[in-house]
């Protein structure tokens, strides 16, 4: 298992473990087994030994009276009271009363709910022996400064934010260093990993594809060194003269290999609200650029493109795309997928980029802000593509949004995360392990 089982403690009122209760226990055991251990139950109010969670399979009516008790919980409460995984209807009202008396709690409505707030409790305690690995030098001082330099990523205060609240190591290496590497490791050895790792390519020759997989290995190797580093990403656009590729295809095959999150141009925001989010919902995710249509010459200027897609209600559409396509799609959530030759300017003639599709259909946009505080979530749909020849845009997705104008209000970030499906519901299960807030566009 790539994500640890979360620890989950019962709770039970005075008196003892009822025959309901422990029946309970023990059909969440059956329902949760894969993700959850179910630790041995304690009465409320006793000390709460190491665990990610407690648990309530059975609430009475004891609980108006133990408000004190449930306030000194240090972790997470998890109300599961039915057969079926889920908070039982007969206890809406005490589960009412304990948010009118700001007692946080998690009561899942579905099976699928109740396994994502597992999932996301083993994610928060496996974030705080997690490293994220960015090759970087100077950030900012590179291509496109005037652009780049605006990034709150590359803050210090972010990434002591990033540590402070989710325990996250940000460990940084040369990336000039990076790129000398991959570019001493033999042609041979490249062509081994292409044998390995078969790569569909279309106008593609095999020096780039070479370079390509020297990029991969060279990071591989530096993964292999530390199995706590379980996300890495590159200041690949801004100090792309310190390669002569991309890292697209690396995040690629290392997200098959090892299920590595990856970040674009180092964006640990990005990084972390994936790793979060993928692992906690186990759904399709990928970083892109959003281009609200209501943006207008600002967003078409960027993309080198002279108009948007002629569609209905356009103020609430968006197009989505990054480094030519859509992005970086690993192989396995993609419903096309080919390597191509580089599309930017900014990166070296000998890169490439991959041009990839999402399934179209209901599609979730999601990041933390900056104070990491909250999700900005807007859910819609992905209702096809666009291509633009000759531009930087020659394969982007058309999202339709429910508020486009509240969206362009509420925006966090250039950079989002885009997942298949509309997962809102379980981005606050989620959330609601990590004590953060959801904010709906």
């Amino acid at each position: 298992r790539f994500i640890m089982k979360a620890r989950l403690l019962p709770l039970h009122f005075s008196g003892g473990p009822s025959q309901s209760f422990q029946a309970q226990v023990r059909a969440l055991g059956a329902l949760l087994g894969d993700h959850a251990e179910i630790l041995d139950p304690l009465p409320l109010g006793a000390p709460i030994p190491e665990a990610d969670a407690v648990l309530l399979p059975e609430i009475l009516g004891e609980a108006y009276r133990r408000i004190h008790d449930f306030k000194s919980i240090p972790a997470p409460i998890l109300l599961i009271t039915s057969e079926f995984g889920t908070l039982s209807m007969w206890d809406w009202e005490i589960a009412a009363y304990l948010r009118a008396e700001h007692v946080a709690t998690v009561a899942p409505y579905t099976l699928a709910q109740a396994r994502t707030a597992c999932r996301a409790l083993g994610v928060k305690r496996q974030l705080r022996e997690t490293k994220f690995l960015v090759y970087q030098d100077n950030p900012g001082e590179g291509f496109q400064a005037e652009i780049f330099k605006r990034f709150y990523w590359w803050e210090p205060e972010c990434s002591q934010r990033i540590a402070d609240t989710f325990g996250v190591t940000i460990v940084r290496r040369s990336f000039r260093e990076l790129g000398e590497r991959a570019k001493a490791i033999p042609d041979s050895d490249a062509r081994d990993a292409a044998v390995r790792c078969p790569v569909p390519v279309e106008g593609l020759p095999e020096k780039p594809l070479l370079s390509a997989l020297k990029i991969y290995l060279a990071v591989k190797h530096d993964l292999d060194q530390d199995p706590s580093i379980r996300a890495a990403g590159i200041n690949c656009l801004n100090e792309s003269f310190f390669s002569d590729t991309t890292p697209c295809l690396a995040w690629d095959i290392l997200y098959q290999e090892r299920r590595l999150i990856w970040g674009c141009e180092a964006d640990t925001v990005s990084m972390l609200t994936k790793y979060i989010l993928h692992h906690s919902l186990d759904v399709p995710i990928m970083m892109t650029n959003l281009y609200p249509f209501v943006l207008g010459q600002a967003a078409l200027k960027h993309e080198r493109i002279e108009k948007f897609p002629d569609v209905e209600n356009p103020q609430d559409c968006v197009l989505a795309a990054h480094c030519g396509y859509l992005g970086v799609v690993p192989r396995p959530f993609a419903t096309a997928w080919t390597l191509r030759p580089k599309v930017l300017a900014i990166v070296h003639d000998n890169a490439t980029a991959i041009d990839a599709r999402l399934p179209e259909g209901e599609m979730t946009l999601a990041k933390l802000d900056p104070k990491l505080e909250r999700f900005v979530v807007a859910e819609g749909r992905l209702e096809g593509y666009a291509q633009y020849p000759d531009s930087d845009c020659r394969n982007g997705a058309v999202l339709r949004v429910g508020d486009g104008r509240k969206l362009m209000d509420r925006l966090v970030s250039h950079h989002y995360l885009l997942m298949k499906g509309h997962t809102r519901p379980e981005v606050e299960i989620a959330a609601g392990i990590f004590g953060l807030e959801v904010e709906s566009l």
